[in-house]
Parts: C-alpha cells; sequence; structure tokens
C-alpha cells in the first residue's frame, strides 16, 4: 500500500487499542437529506426553508476475506487544493454479517468528513458502525457564518443518528465523536442546553433560531445515545454554556480530550466540561487546539497557500506532539471508552481507571504516558 498521506499510520509504542483492530473494514459514500431545514444565510429578512443535504463516508466492519487498501479523494483546508488520502479501508467492500453500536463522527469548523478518518477506521475494525458527515456551512469549500453552526450543528447529528439506525447493520446504541464545533454539537445533542443569554451573542444567527437549543428548551439526548467524545470541545470559555445547561450531562458518560495549550476553545473552560459531567478528561501536555483529532498533515499542506496566507499544516499539526502518537493514543481511549459503555465490556475499565490508565496495566510501557494525564471526576 502506498505510503502517502496515510490516515492509518502507526507507531510500535502505540497504547494496545491504536491503530487497526481484528476486522477488515469497508467505507462507502451516501447521501442522508433532511427534507424540511432553515437555510440560515438566506434568512436575512424572513426565514427561508429548504432540504438539507448531508454527504456521509460510512466505515463497517467487512467481510473476513476483504482486502486491505483503499483511497479518499478530497480537499485541503485552503478549500480548492485536491489531495488524496491513503487508508486501510476496502471501497464498497461487502459488509460482514450482524449489527455494530453506531459511533457518529462530527468535524470542526471547519472541517470535513476525513478530518478524522484515522478514528473511523480504527473503530470500525474494533466493531463499530462509524459516519462522518460534511456538514454544510462547515466545510472547507462551503465555509459559511458561524452562526449558522451554531445552529445546525445539533440538528445534524440528531437528524443523522435518526437517519442512520435504519441502516441494516445499525445496533441499538450509539455514541457521538466531537472535534471543537463537533463537540459542541455533541454536548447540545446530549442535553446540554445553551446558556439564555447566547441568543444575543455576537454570532448568534437571526431569527431567534438558537431558541431550541437553550436551557429548558432544548430536547432530551436521543434514546439511543449512550456516550459522548468531545475532542476541544467549542464552547464553554466563550459563555456558551451556565454550570446547570452542563450539569446537564452528568446522566451520560463524557470523555474530553484536551491539549492544555489550547487558545481556540481554552482549557479551563474543556476542564470544566468534564467537571460538570463528572466524566473523564484526557489531557495532553502542551498541546493546542489539534490535540488528538486531525489527520496527519498531508504533503500538500506543508507549502504556503496564498488563499489563506499561512501553510494549511497549520491546521493539521501540533507545535508540540507527533501527529501519529496523538492519533493512536486517541483512537485507544476512545475504543476503551465505547467498549465500556455502548458494548459494556468490563475489561475496558483498567484502561480508563486514572490509577492504572496510563500504566503498564493499560499497556502503556515506562515513560510512554509522558505528557499525558488521566482525570475523572464521580
Amino acid at each position: 500500500m502506498s505510503q502517502h498521506n496515510r490516515v492509518d499510520a502507526t507507531r510500535p509504542d502505540s497504547p494496545p487499542l491504536a491503530g487497526p483492530g481484528p476486522l477488515p473494514v469497508g467505507v462507502r459514500t451516501l447521501t442522508v437529506t433532511d427534507p424540511d431545514r432553515v437555510d440560515v444565510a438566506a434568512s436575512t429578512e424572513a426565514v427561508v426553508r429548504r432540504p438539507r443535504a448531508l454527504v456521509t463516508e460510512l466505515w463497517y466492519p467487512a467481510l473476513t476475506n476483504t482486502r486491505a487498501g483503499g483511497t479518499y479523494r478530497t480537499l485541503l483546508r485552503d478549500g480548492e487544493t485536491p489531495i488524496t488520502l491513503q487508508g486501510r479501508a476496502a471501497r464498497n467492500a461487502n459488509p460482514a454479517p450482524g449489527r455494530f453500536p453506531l459511533v457518529l463522527i462530527s468535524h470542526g469548523y471547519p472541517g470535513n468528513r476525513y478530518l478524522l478518518a484515522h478514528l473511523a477506521e480504527a473503530l470500525a475494525s474494533r466493531g463499530y458502525l462509524v459516519a462522518a458527515a460534511d456538514h454544510p456551512d462547515s466545510t472547507y469549500e462551503d465555509q459559511g457564518p458561524f452562526g449558522a453552526t451554531l445552529h445546525h450543528r445539533p440538528l445534524d447529528q440528531r437528524f443523522l443518528l435518526g437517519a442512520l439506525a435504519e441502516l441494516p447493520n445499525a445496533g441499538a446504541e450509539a455514541a457521538i465523536i466531537g472535534y471543537s464545533m463537533g463537540g459542541y454539537g455533541a454536548l447540545v445533542t446530549a442535553g446540554a442546553g445553551l446558556a439564555p443569554a447566547v441568543r444575543d451573542h455576537e454570532h448568534a444567527p437571526p431569527h431567534d433560531l438558537l431558541a431550541g437549543h437553550l436551557e429548558g428548551a432544548a430536547p432530551p439526548p436521543p434514546e439511543a445515545l449512550k456516550a459522548v467524545i468531545a475532542i476541544g470541545p467549542f464552547g464553554n470559555s466563550h459563555g456558551l454554556w451556565s454550570p446547570a445547561g452542563l450539569g446537564a450531562l452528568a446522566g451520560l458518560p463524557v470523555l474530553v480530550m484536551a491539549g492544555d495549550r489550547d487558545e481556540t476553545s481554552g482549557y479551563d473552560g474543556m476542564r470544566g466540561i468534564a467537571e460538570s459531567a463528572r466524566g473523564l478528561l484526557l489531557t495532553f501536555l502542551n498541546a493546542g487546539h489539534n490535540a488528538a483529532a486531525p489527520i496527519p498533515a498531508p504533503v500538500e499542506s506543508h507549502a504556503l497557500s496564498a488563499k489563506l496566507g499561512w501553510a494549511p499544516f497549520l491546521h493539521y499539526a501540533d507545535a508540540v506532539w507527533d501527529s501519529v502518537r496523538m492519533n493512536a493514543i486517541a483512537q485507544h481511549f476512545a475504543a476503551a471508552f465505547l467498549d465500556r459503555h455502548l458494548k459494556a465490556e468490563a475489561e475496558a475499565e483498567r484502561f480508563l481507571d486514572p490509577a492504572t490508565g496510563l500504566g503498564p496495566e493499560a499497556g502503556f510501557g515506562e515513560g510512554r504516558d509522558a505528557g499525558l494525564r488521566l482525570e475523572r471526576w464521580r
């Protein structure tokens, strides 16, 4: 297989649940359409509604004779440079029999459905049905007003969970993994209603469109939703939630992954999310907003972009951490967390207990926990 722009790169010091698991992986693309959604950008004078199409990548366990290897054709952060990513998933491979827990991955602003492809492939190889959509108004080539993402992201996630649950290989249990604004959406979808003052936020969409996301108005989590992983979740440091709003998360398992040098989402705010949710916090010390989530920077990203005025490399890479190392750690903890809460595997607890999760009991060799901190609130 080609070594160019691989999303499935590994390291020999990766923890045990990182990288490819025991199952071959297939991938296909589908489009799911919400027939009636507000078009925020067009709703300047009056509310305009129209269908909202979500192009979605679906990774799944494939038949045992599936040959590994495939490509993803997409665009760089500049929204115009075509790139080809390499992975292990086989395009349109025959699915393995059975039903698998559904995991929805939601990218940042901007991003696209391939930004966390490393995580999608790894989880599918361990028995999960993984979906990631391009969120309109929030992709590299279609970056609309920020208020559109504030409005749409929880609605996209809730709609996708319902639509994808109808797939024949989707199990009854589901989780959301959200990065940055995807993390914002995941928390709202999980029941964390926004603070009332947000309806007057400088980036709030028109016509009071955030009213349905506010404390006391936001709907309860979808019944199938059993866990949330928020990576670099945006919002708490910017006043989007009150302590009461975040407190609604306490009934659902929540894992927050964060860099303590994140100047976009703010580390104190992300730590506050984990504490309010009585959840887990995995900290990458000295990492910024790119901690854990993005694929390794494509080679094309190294060149200066005339459109952006900076090298797109900065969108993917961290200043300190190796991306492959961070990806592996994220895959390991995500797999353990989902195994525990979607598959009820008690054995996974040793990977999540702060007393053992970064030690030899969890597969971290001597000194390989450097730069990591694992905490839990009960």
